[in-house]
């Protein structure tokens, strides 16, 4: 990824507080060959997902079929999930999407945003997205409606 991807992630993440960190965790990409269906790509990286999982968490799948929330929304949920006690790790698939089967296993799916914007946005708009529900959890005032 480009170094503003990295960089505009780590200052979100460095805002978080300490009872609540995000890390990422980044599995390798499958390569591209030819005559390899994109199917059997997504299932090689969801396999990778699976091995990167932690043993009890939610998870939440970056889909553009998912739910659409709000900022307040998204602060629910997670003062919900924060309540129910495992972690949460949302999936970001490679450039095709996540594999069926791995979306399928997903307590929820999650709509970042209707526009079509740059698989290496999502990181940074992610981890933005976190800190700003975070903030309206603890009464910040970095949101403002």
């Amino acid at each position: 990824m480009p170094g503003w991807v990295n960089e505009g992630y780590a200052e979100f993440a460095k805002r978080m507080p300490r009872e609540l960190p995000i890390e990422l965790l980044e599995v390798k990409a499958e390569p591209r060959s030819e005559g390899k269906p994109v199917e059997a790509m997504m299932a090689a990286e969801a396999t990778r997902l699976r091995a990167a999982l932690p043993g009890r968490c939610r998870l939440v799948a970056l889909d553009e079929k998912g739910a659409e929330l709000t900022t307040k929304n998204l602060a629910e949920r997670i003062e919900r999930w924060m309540g129910e006690g495992d972690d949460i790790a949302f999936l970001i698939g490679g450039p095709d999407g996540l594999d069926a089967e791995l979306k399928a296993e997903a307590k929820e799916k999650v709509r970042l945003s209707g526009l079509t914007l740059p698989h290496a946005l999502v990181r940074p708009l992610l981890a933005e997205a976190l800190y700003r529900a975070v903030s309206v959890i603890r009464g910040h005032p970095y949101h403002r409606e």
